[in-house]
């Protein structure tokens, strides 16, 4: 949605989208479309905006994506075909937050498979090279605990997992 928003310093009226303000932009070298369609395939509510293609008469491949934005589960990231000369590394990526041990294992399976990379302690990188950290909520409210050693143990069995496993983080806690 976008409004409209008076800065009382300038009075200067300027337009703003109140329900995100920055969107993530992916650097892809080649495979645009086919990644767009394999992420709105993974999560929830998603849907592809718009889609820019190379016209007949430019170089390239006519009809190839070489712009595009999307969103997942309400969240827009824009995408380009900018050739090889970026690539994705682990110094960047996604944090989702999951509330049930389905949604991690849908999204962990989705993410990791045809090529992906499976991490530790609930990161992984998908067939692109994205980096994703596929995270439940319990994790959060588990390590918050008051008490410093159940924090603690529920810390040492994240530190022993790939994907995270609710039921094994409470274990840790409770014992």
């Amino acid at each position: 949605m976008i409004n409209t928003e008076t800065n009382p310093a300038d009075s200067k009226t300027i337009a703003i989208n109140s329900t995100q303000m920055i969107t993530p932009f992916l650097w892809f070298d080649g495979k645009v479309e086919e990644a767009i369609n394999f992420y709105i395939s993974v999560f929830p509510n998603s849907e592809i905006v718009n889609t820019h293609r190379l016209p007949g008469n430019s170089p390239g491949e006519a009809g190839k994506i070489l712009t595009g934005t999307f969103r997942l589960n309400g969240v827009e990231f824009m995408v380009l075909d900018g050739g090889p000369m970026f690539t994705f590394n682990e110094s960047i990526s996604f944090f989702v937050k999951c509330e049930t041990q389905q949604e991690v294992d849908h999204l962990w399976n989705a993410l990791a498979t045809d090529g992906g990379q499976e991490g530790r302690c609930g990161w992984l990188k998908d067939k692109y090279g994205v980096s994703w950290q596929i995270v439940p909520n319990a994790l959060g409210r588990l390590l918050g605990d008051p008490n410093p050693q159940k924090a603690q143990n529920v810390m040492q069995a994240m530190m022993r997992m790939g994907k995270i496993i609710i039921a094994e983080l409470q274990a840790a806690h409770d014992k």
